[in-house]
């Protein structure tokens, strides 16, 4: 069984500060929803604010977490929501399933093998089925707030790409979104070495940046983005 990396004290108060980013979060909500099918489940779940905005568009959603701390205060949160199934789940596993779709937020780079994990996500969808991911885009980028989140890798499209396909996995979709919140994140945590956490910076780059980034980027594609959008089949 996979080990939990990073500081997890670190990555919960980095996935809290992050919460507070909502038109960050319904944006890479939006991208992924076509691709989910009837029967979803998410790969790392975190503190649910991903699973709580997808979860109304189906009639059951999964949601899986791997830290035991973490786990207990999702299930905790979600408790009120029965069509939510939460559980726990690390990868590489073994584990076989007949979900609709795999989709996984910013974990596969947490991971040393993440082709293992790619294939076991692969696994648990039925043929036909996607697994749809978002990791963070650019190795120069690497800095003190991965680190401590416990990153092993950034990604570019090439090297994802890559991976996807080593997994067994078609490659149906692949961009970089988020241009300009890369040389933001570039700036704030590699230059001047903050933390991306809840605070004045993220409200202001949230509420004004970023809706003029998703305009811009969902009529021309950029070149480079903080992150790697994927949507790869598995074979039928």
């Amino acid at each position: 069984m996979a080990e939990i990396t990073g500081d997890q004290r670190v990555q919960s108060e980095v996935l809290e500060g992050l919460a507070t980013a909502v038109n960050h979060r319904r944006w890479f909500v939006e991208l992924a929803i076509p691709y989910l099918g009837d029967d979803p489940i998410e790969v790392g779940s975190g503190l649910g604010d991903y699973v709580l905005e997808w979860a109304p568009h189906f009639e059951r959603f999964t949601a899986t977490e791997a830290d035991p701390d973490r786990l207990i205060a999702l299930k905790e949160r979600l408790a009120d929501h029965p069509k939510i199934e939460v559980r726990q789940m690390l990868l590489p596993h073994t584990e076989r399933g007949d979900y609709s779709a795999a989709v996984s937020y910013n974990v596969l780079e947490h991971i040393e093998d993440h082709v293992g994990a790619l294939a076991s996500m692969r696994d648990l969808v039925r043929p036909g089925g996607a697994v749809v991911l978002i990791v963070p885009a650019f190795q120069f980028a690497m800095g003190p707030a991965d680190i401590a989140t416990g990153h092993v890798r950034r990604y570019t499209k090439k090297t994802l790409g890559a991976a996807l396909t080593e997994a067994g996995l078609t490659i149906e979709k692949m961009h970089y979104a988020n241009a300009l919140g890369l040389i933001g994140y570039f700036m704030a945590t590699k230059v001047f070495r903050l933390m991306p956490k809840e605070g004045p910076m993220v409200k202001v780059y949230d509420s004004t940046v970023l809706p003029l980034t998703r305009w811009a980027e969902e009529r021309v594609l950029p070149p480079f983005g903080q992150s790697v959008f994927a949507v790869a089949r598995v074979p039928g």
